[in-house]
């Protein structure tokens, strides 16, 4: 996939990141491509599903698994934040191939958010086989975050 479609497909996470903050959600968005197509898109969905992991990565996962079936090789995820470790980790199972996301779990934590600091680069260090590139479309992503303004996490 071309840069150009890297940056189209970031948009488009950090589109829905803003579509869930419109809703009341915390600030987070998450696409999955497949061969240069959407399979799947989600935003945060914790407050109105009280469920904890409706991270915006784990819900889009959910989607693409319905349209594509449990393997996801070859998809590619986007998110508007690193992943924490449960949504890296929920991509590692679902053998998605590529991870890229725009701003950090520092980012996160400096709107109130409780992450966890386990960043990607654990992730590689302990033998998944995902490649990720971060800090794509960071301030982009950063800028949109900061109209937030639910409670801290």
């Amino acid at each position: 996939m071309d840069k150009s479609l890297y940056e189209k497909f970031m948009r488009e996470a950090i589109d829905e990141m803003v579509k869930g903050i419109r809703k009341g959600q915390a600030p987070f968005g998450c696409v999955i491509v497949k061969n240069g197509k959407m399979v799947a898109r989600a935003h945060n969905t914790v407050r109105s599903s009280s469920d904890s992991t409706a991270h915006a990565e784990v819900d889009a996962l959910r989607k693409a698994e319905k349209k594509l079936g449990i393997d996801l090789k070859g998809c590619v995820l986007f998110s508007s934040c690193e992943p924490c470790p449960m949504c890296f980790s929920a991509s590692h199972w679902a053998k998605v191939d590529e991870v890229v996301y725009a701003a950090t779990i520092e980012d996160a934590k400096s709107l109130g958010f409780s992450e966890l600091m386990l960043h990607d680069c654990e992730f590689s260090r302990r033998g998944s086989r995902i490649k990720i590139v971060p800090n794509f479309l960071r301030e982009e992503a950063v800028n949109a975050m900061k109209t937030w303004k639910g409670k801290p996490y």
